[in-house]
């Protein structure tokens, strides 16, 4: 076995290190994805970075809104990098050793970023449902300091309700084996390998799970709900689609991040024989959402293609 292994009585054995053994029933061949998964990388690091650009040097993106979609590129480039480096190391040089701090740490920053992603989704809902519904209020309710005490609030929040997670995980005992089939560190895989209970931390991550991004879900179907009752008595079918087409891009990517979150939830709890599938869907659920964000942004926001067409034109003339 790979592990390797601190004391000298058997029952007290703790293993020093994990072993990432990458994609389940693919090993042989895995290191192919390697160049989809890079590109995947750098275009996700590139669009957002793009996108920060852009709304630093356009004044016309300087609106609530903006801003938020700022940080949650800032978000998405963080929960982006803290996995796919790794990742890109499993398959091109063969480093599937990771330390147990360096795995629980890895297992922090992954609850903490996906918790403030959903939470900046909540803030981003907050701003549509002010703008559509109390249009008046909006420049005494949406100010610059309200958007900097929720993006701190989202911060400590998250950066301290999920620090039970890795601190039950690292005090579980991992004395035999110590092969993970996985990419990264989820807290699930890496719980599963304990010889004592793990059901504290299942337990923990469920409860963390759903005061956190349960209410945060919760909160924006009602936020939608009020939006669209009010959308409904609008007169005029043309201030009908402008109100839901401000909309449209934040629900796409609300859908999307929450109905990933459901799927790998469900596949495993379900326990399918095929491995791959659970560890699949929750690699590309980390990775797929940060590079899908600003396309769906730059796609459907008319005034940000406008600012990237600004910045491109900015450079040129530089140049």
């Amino acid at each position: 076995m790979s592990a390797s292994f601190k004391g000298s009585n058997s029952s007290k054995f703790q293993v020093s290190e994990f072993i990432l053994m990458g994609l389940p029933g693919i090993h042989s061949w895995q290191h192919w994805l390697s160049l989809p998964l890079a590109l995947l990388y750098l275009s996700t690091i590139g669009a957002n970075i793009l996108i920060l650009t852009t709304i630093y040097q356009d004044p016309a993106l300087k609106q609530p809104m903006y801003l938020f979609l700022g940080i949650l590129s800032v978000v998405d480039m963080g929960l982006a990098t803290t996995i796919v480096p790794k990742i890109l190391a499993i398959f091109w040089f063969d480093a599937k050793a990771i330390s147990l701090p360096e795995c629980f740490a890895q297992i922090y920053a992954i609850h903490c970023f996906l918790g403030m992603e959903s939470g900046i989704f909540l803030c981003m809902a907050f701003d549509r449902y002010v703008a559509i519904c109390h249009p008046l209020r909006y420049p005494l309710i949406v100010t610059d300091s309200f958007i900097i005490k929720a993006t701190l609030f989202m911060v400590l929040r998250n950066g301290l309700c999920v620090i039970p997670v890795p601190v039950l995980a690292a005090q579980r005992h991992y004395c035999s084996r110590n092969e993970i089939e996985h990419c990264l560190c989820s807290n699930l895989g890496v719980t599963s390998l304990a010889c004592d209970d793990r059901r504290p931390n299942s337990i923990c991550q469920l409860v963390l799970a759903w005061l956190g991004m349960g209410s945060d879900l919760c909160l924006i179907i009602l936020s939608y709900a009020l939006i669209l009752r009010s959308v409904l008595r609008l007169s005029s079918a043309e201030a009908v689609s402008k109100a839901l087409s401000t909309c449209s891009s934040h629900l796409i990517l609300i859908f999307f991040f929450y109905t990933a979150i459901v799927v790998v939830s469900v596949t495993h709890l379900a326990e399918t024989k095929n491995a791959l599938i659970p560890v699949l869907l929750n690699v590309l659920h980390n990775i797929v959402p940060p590079s899908l964000n600003p396309i769906v942004y730059a796609l459907r926001t008319k005034e940000l293609r406008e600012g990237f067409q600004k910045v491109f034109c900015l450079g040129l003339r530089k140049k």
